[in-house]
């Protein structure tokens, strides 16, 4: 039985992991929130499972390197300097780190990689997200993770490649790009579609979360799984043996 500690378990992703924990045969080892003792929950735990903010993130990080202790990260919005401090931890402790940990949305993005791979730069590649009113980052983390699987199929770097926020005259679409285009409403929880659009035919691939509890239970498999791992920087296609 593996005690896994939960950053942010406030929130509703908190809430889900709970029920995740329980009904994988793990223990709960609590959980920490702004201003509680993250350092006491890390010793606490065998492994921790971060779905806070990107803020809280360093004080998360020292915390498991000074303990030993492996993390899954599965907060978004994160930028370049998160992902450095992500890099340098790995190089001490087992760090996942995830745009999204459900076990589908991790197979869709093997498969748009794999279809990025073998259509041409001829195949307009655009994707497209939809969120509940309340999520704050976009495009999502999921989209980005979708987003560089693509790139990694077609052997380019996402960030000169990609097109989001077009508005009013933007001017003909870039061949070779990746676009984005995020839609917020009501209590989605989260939906994505790949396209890949050639003259006269298109490819969709989309992945469609009915409830948080897919989040939850592909966090907690990472966890089970993290443990025992070396020290280094992971992703879901670990835990799904791709």
């Amino acid at each position: 039985m593996t005690a896994i500690g939960i950053i942010g378990s406030k929130g509703r992703m908190g809430q889900a992991l709970v029920a995740a924990i329980e009904e994988a045969g793990h223990s709960h080892a609590g959980g920490a929130d702004q201003g509680d003792d993250v350092a006491a929950l890390v010793a606490a735990s065998d492994v921790l499972v971060d779905f806070s903010s990107p803020k809280a993130l360093q004080a998360t990080l020292d915390a498991c390197v000074a303990a030993n202790k492996p993390i899954v990260i599965g907060t978004t919005g994160m930028e370049t300097a998160h992902h450095a401090a992500i890099d340098q931890a790995a190089t001490k402790i087992p760090v996942l780190q995830t745009g999204n940990t459900s076990l589908g949305v991790n197979m869709l993005a093997a498969l748009v990689e794999q279809a990025a791979s073998k259509l041409g730069d001829d195949w307009d590649i655009e994707i497209v997200e939809m969120h509940h009113r309340h999520k704050v980052d976009a495009p999502s983390g999921t989209a980005k993770l979708l987003g560089e699987a693509a790139a990694r199929g077609r052997g380019i770097d996402l960030a000169n490649h990609s097109e989001s926020g077009r508005d009013g005259i933007a001017g003909a679409r870039e061949k070779g790009a990746i676009g984005f285009a995020a839609l917020r409403g009501g209590s989605v929880a989260g939906d994505h579609t790949v396209i890949l659009a050639s003259d006269e035919e298109r490819i969709e691939l989309t992945h469609r979360a009915e409830n948080r509890m897919i989040f939850a239970r592909g966090a907690v498999k990472a966890a089970g799984w993290l443990v025992g791992q070396s020290a280094g920087r992971y992703g879901m296609d670990g835990v799904l043996g791709l």
